[in-house]
């Protein structure tokens, strides 16, 4: 998806607003309405149903006419295709939308007739209701049917362009590279290559610290807590822009240079969820300590090294060529002698074999043993080696 920053005026962004709280409330009357759904009623109403109703409601309610009908109209297309996907598997049961959250409404129509360029870097669209908006050429605008306009936490408005790009070609060198993602080093190669996702610097930390101290003490619904609220915004804003810059030319890079990626299979959504609590069997009522700070930090630290989405964004851009390999021990076990005990990481940062004395980083030794796809069972058994040479180019990704 390609996405643009757009600079519109306040009287645009005011209009903007409005059409984001018409397109949120016909998409929750809609959800509320396929929620009500029981046994012993029909069919609940499809996209042509809901049409027909949205039209009689529009000439009801002079309020709800006020606004656009065609952002109106695709808010029930986007619902009924969030429900078919739904349905089919490939998607997440559809979710109520709140005001205040990143929220936006999309357009389907001729591109030619609602995108102008204006010169070299600027370019106007064409919004219904709202007129024409500036945006900011970064890359050249691609062929589309749709566009999507929406607000992000910091109150900054995108355009973006639904289309897939083409995925990137291998090199064909048959080289074949194993990826270690960790939380001090973001990921390491089985070139020795270490890489680190970009974050907030330590000036940028402290003032978040200091605006989160602020917004405790301020009023809820006071003017000076909305305020603080958007600093905040903006820097957790800036803080996800760098790691998805930083993401993209990462699995950009792995692309173009190997042949096959090897990446830990990891259940990242199981990984970060919060410990359950543990009752205390002494005092009923209670509960024991669950070190859940603890969890937390790590958690954070995960979801800001971009764990996910560079395994994701590697799958898109290297189709076929992304496999997964099972993590266990592979940080462990030697990568000389695949001798596999504990006692071999001396360190977060330093492996040592107790076997054969191999010493390396412990990172890039676990990113050797990804590469050659090695992995034991729980029962630490050592599995015939596996051959570093060339794949076939019909490997799939599991």
């Amino acid at each position: 998806m390609s996405r643009f920053r757009m600079y519109p005026t306040p009287a645009q962004q005011a209009a903007w607003v409005e059409q984001c709280g018409y397109a949120r409330y016909v998409w929750n009357l809609a959800l509320e309405q396929w929620s009500m759904w029981t046994r012993d009623k029909g069919a609940t109403p499809g996209y042509v149903e809901q049409a027909r109703q949205l039209t009689e409601a529009r000439a009801m309610f002079s309020w709800l006419r006020a606004g656009s009908q065609t952002v109106q109209q695709q808010a029930l297309r986007d619902f009924d295709r969030a429900v078919k996907n739904f349905y089919a598997g490939t998607h997440r049961r559809p979710k109520w939308r709140k005001a205040g959250l990143p929220e936006g409404f999309r357009i389907v129509g001729s591109q030619a007739s609602r995108i102008v360029k204006l010169s070299r870097k600027w370019a106007a669209v064409n919004v219904p209701k709202v007129g024409w908006v500036r945006f900011r050429m970064s890359r050249p605008v691609p062929e589309a049917k749709s566009y999507r306009v929406s607000c992000d936490r910091a109150g900054r408005w995108h355009l973006a362009f639904a289309v897939i790009p083409p995925p990137i070609p291998s090199p064909g060198t048959g080289e074949v590279v194993g990826v270690d993602r960790g939380v001090t080093v973001s990921a390491a190669l089985s070139t020795g290559e270490l890489l680190s996702c970009p974050g907030l610097s330590e000036r940028e930390q402290q003032r978040l610290k200091q605006l989160q101290r602020r917004l405790s003490r301020c009023r809820r619904g006071s003017n000076r807590r909305r305020q603080v609220r958007a600093a905040i915004a903006k820097l957790h804003a800036r803080a996800g822009d760098r790691r998805k810059d930083w993401v993209e030319k990462t699995s950009t890079d792995l692309a173009r240079r190997f042949d096959v990626i090897r990446v830990e299979g990891l259940r990242i959504a199981q990984m970060t969820r919060r410990p359950r609590p543990k009752p205390n069997p002494d005092r009923p009522g209670t509960y024991l300590p669950n070190r859940r700070r603890a969890k937390a930090g790590l958690n954070r630290g995960i979801l800001a090294n971009g764990w996910g989405d560079l395994v994701t964004r590697s799958e898109h851009k290297a189709v076929g060529r992304v496999q997964r390999v099972n993590p266990a021990y592979t940080s462990q076990t030697c990568s000389v002698c695949r001798h596999c005990v504990p006692e071999n990481r001396e360190s977060q940062a330093v492996f040592r074999c107790v076997a054969c004395g191999h010493q390396a980083n412990a990172d890039v030794n676990a990113a050797v043993n990804i590469a050659a796809g090695r992995a034991v069972s729980a029962r630490r058994e050592t599995p015939a080696p596996v051959s570093l040479k060339r794949e076939p180019q019909h490997a799939t990704s599991t």
